[in-house]
């Protein structure tokens, strides 16, 4: 259902609903109203006749030529029918129509079923002639006189009911306006048009749309950039090694002697180490910027362990010592991949930095709430005007290191924004920090 509709349906429901409450009061007070104003006539009538009869103006035998009404007065004057009793309950007059039976045993308003019927009377004690004068109208009359006087007063009220649905909708129309150029500017894009929506004169409600949307549309478009520079890297970093494999392979197979052979295997090796290394890199980057991680309490010291023994051939061909100095009992809210994906990365880095004989240290520290595992390394570090872009994919300073990728330091920042964690980088004399900050557990 669209919102045009919905939004339609809902103010008619709920106009319709006020509408129906306005006419059950019009009914309420119209029908209140109307019967105040017959009973005062039902007591006019009575009294009317009692003081007619005390001035002697007629007999009380003669009721029925002086009947309260008039040749031009509405129908229900006709309707009122009048008894004259004496107090020894013997009819003395009558009007004509007006039932045999008593109509009443009170004085003053009362309503009586009188021969199957419901009426409505009004009765009066006239003390100078000992009478009692009644005067009274059947309900079913005051019923139809009541819906008569309603449904004049409806009539307009219902003829009103299309006219105010045709207001509501070309009111929704036109305030959904806005939404539909929105609409219609948005489908008229192509899949490749990622430009910003035009600014100019919006309502409130839009303004925060068009902005989100354009906010979104600027995110895709790094990506997309981002997509497309990932992917001529990881072809041209492939390439590179591939046909250096081919070189050296048919090197070695042209080789004079068993020296030049070796020193084309072991440069054919090397290449395949880097390309390996590379395509474990672009792995963990695709995990790393995928779906939401799974956070939980973990050992800092046990992932560590499993870093280091894994990189642990690396450094030796390299003659670089671990130090690992992480207490046991810690612990840090994180995810798991995550966590050993930036750590590999940052020792990996820190290895492969590293001079002969250098050591790398993996220690912690706590603050306010939060741990630092932090990596030292003793290579030539980074310039301070660098840091700002070490962590972009596949950037490589003057500094990098040989056969890298630039893929490391992004990989370990991706996966700290991710576990609300982050990279802190410190200048060291020589070498460099690299602080991993996460939440303690």
């Amino acid at each position: 259902m669209s919102i045009k509709l919905r939004l339609f349906l809902i103010l008619i429901l709920a106009t319709g609903a006020i509408w129906l409450s306005a006419l059950f009061w019009i009914d309420r007070s119209t029908r209140t109203e109307v019967e105040r104003v017959l009973d005062a006539r039902l007591a006019e009538a009575a009294n009317m006749v009692s003081s007619l009869i005390s001035d002697r103006r007629i007999a009380v035998g003669a009721v029925e030529e002086l009947r309260p009404w008039s040749p031009d007065a509405p129908d229900y004057s006709r309707q009122l029918f009048c008894q004259i009793w004496s107090l020894h309950g013997d009819l003395v007059s009558a009007s004509s129509g007006a039932p045999d039976e008593q109509m009443t045993h009170e004085e003053g308003f009362s309503t009586n079923l009188i021969e199957g019927e419901e009426w409505r009377v009004y009765s009066v004690h006239n003390q100078e002639l000992g009478v009692w004068v009644m005067v009274g109208d059947r309900m079913l009359v005051r019923d139809r006189l009541v819906f008569d006087v309603v449904k004049g007063l409806l009539k307009p009220a219902l003829m009103i009911v299309p006219l105010l649905a045709l207001m509501i909708w070309i009111s929704v129309s036109r305030g959904l306006a806005p939404l539909a150029r929105l609409e219609t500017a948005l489908s008229g894009r192509s899949s490749h048009d990622l430009g910003p929506l035009p600014e100019g004169p919006a309502p409130r409600e839009i303004r925060p749309v068009r902005h989100a949307l354009n906010q979104l549309f600027a995110a895709v478009e790094r990506a997309r950039h981002a997509e497309r520079d990932f992917t001529a890297f990881a072809a041209h970093e492939l390439k590179t090694p591939l046909a250096g494999l081919r070189t050296q392979a048919q090197i070695a197979r042209m080789a004079p002697d068993a020296a030049t052979r070796d020193r084309a295997l072991q440069s054919m090796i090397a290449s395949v180490d880097r390309t390996d290394r590379m395509a474990r890199q672009l792995l963990e980057l695709a995990t790393v910027e995928g779906d939401q991680a799974e956070i939980a309490p973990l050992s800092p010291q046990d992932l560590a362990e499993e870093v280091c023994e894994e990189l642990a051939a690396l450094a030796a061909a390299r003659k670089v010592t671990l130090d690992l100095r992480i207490p046991a009992d810690l612990r840090v809210r994180a995810n798991r991949l995550l966590l050993y994906a930036a750590l590999r990365n940052v020792v990996e880095n820190a290895v492969l930095a590293s001079p002969a004989g250098g050591v790398v240290t993996v220690d912690s520290a706590q603050s306010g709430g939060m741990l630092r595992l932090s990596v030292r390394d003793q290579g030539p570090g980074i310039a301070p005007e660098e840091r700002d872009r070490i962590t972009e994919r596949f950037y490589r300073g003057p500094q990098a290191v040989a056969g890298g990728s630039g893929l490391g330091l992004a990989i370990a920042s991706a996966a700290m924004e991710r576990m609300a964690g982050r990279v802190e980088f410190s200048h060291l004399t020589p070498g460099l920090e690299v602080g991993l900050v996460l939440p303690l557990a």
